[in-house]
C-alpha cells in the first residue's frame, strides 16, 4: 500500500485536473505539471498504456514528486478504434470543435447500429521516474456517436457521446453524475482501491 499526500498530474488541462481531484478526494493533493514545466512530452507510444506511463515518468522526473498520468480518448468501432490515442489531436491540434466536426464527417452515412464507441482511460501512477512497477488502472465507458452535438457540459467529444444508461449525451450530464459514470471515474475507482483510499 502506497501512502501518498501529493501527486503531480501530467496534464496542463485544468478541466482534467479539477475532474480528477474531485474523484480522488481530499486526502491526496493533485498538482498540475504546469507548476513545474510548460513543455509537453512527445507521446510516442502506440497505446494508451504506453503513453500514460511515458507521461507519468516525465512528470515525476520534472517535479521530483510521485506522478499520475491519464491517457484517454475515444475509440469508435466503425473506425477500427480511431481516433484512439490521437483523440486530442484528431483534427491536427485545432481543438475540440474541429475534432468533433472531423468525427461527424468520418461517420456521415454510418447507420446508428454501427456507431458504437467507448471512451477509454488509462491511469498510470509512478512513485518516481524510474519506478519499475507503475500502477495501471483502466476504465471503459460504452456508448455510441450521435449524428449531431448535444449538451453544454464537459469537454472534448462529450457532446457527441450518447450514454445509453442515462438516455442523453455525456455533455448533458452534470459534473457530479459524469464523475460517477465516466471512463475516468471507473479507472479512478480502481486506483482509489489500489491506494486504499476510502
Amino acid at each position: 500500500m502506497i501512502k501518498l499526500t501529493q501527486l503531480v498530474l501530467a496534464s496542463h488541462n485544468a478541466g482534467k485536473l479539477k475532474e480528477l481531484q474531485a474523484m480522488l478526494g481530499g486526502s491526496v493533493q493533485l498538482r498540475s505539471i504546469g507548476e513545474f514545466s510548460q513543455v509537453e512530452p512527445e507521446e510516442t507510444g502506440l497505446s494508451f498504456v504506453e503513453n500514460a506511463i511515458l507521461k507519468a515518468r516525465n512528470a515525476a522526473r520534472i517535479s521530483g514528486l510521485p506522478a499520475l498520468a491519464d491517457d484517454s480518448g475515444l475509440a469508435v468501432d466503425f473506425l477500427g478504434g480511431a481516433p484512439g490515442i490521437y483523440s486530442a489531436r484528431y483534427a491536427d491540434g485545432k481543438g475540440d470543435a474541429a475534432n468533433n466536426a472531423k468525427l461527424l464527417d468520418a461517420l456521415k452515412d454510418v447507420p446508428e447500429a454501427e456507431r458504437g464507441a467507448q471512451f477509454v482511460c488509462v491511469l498510470a501512477l509512478v512513485r518516481h521516474a524510474d519506478d519499475p512497477l507503475p500502477i495501471l488502472c483502466e476504465g471503459l465507458w460504452q456508448g455510441r456517436i450521435l449524428t449531431e452535438a448535444s449538451g453544454e457540459h464537459g469537454f472534448g467529444y462529450d457532446p457527441l457521446f450518447w450514454v445509453p444508461e442515462r438516455n442523453c449525451s455525456s455533455a448533458e450530464l452534470g459534473p457530479v453524475e459524469k464523475n460517477q459514470l465516466s471512463h475516468r471515474a471507473r479507472a479512478m475507482a480502481l486506483l482509489r482501491q489500489r491506494l486504499g483510499l476510502q
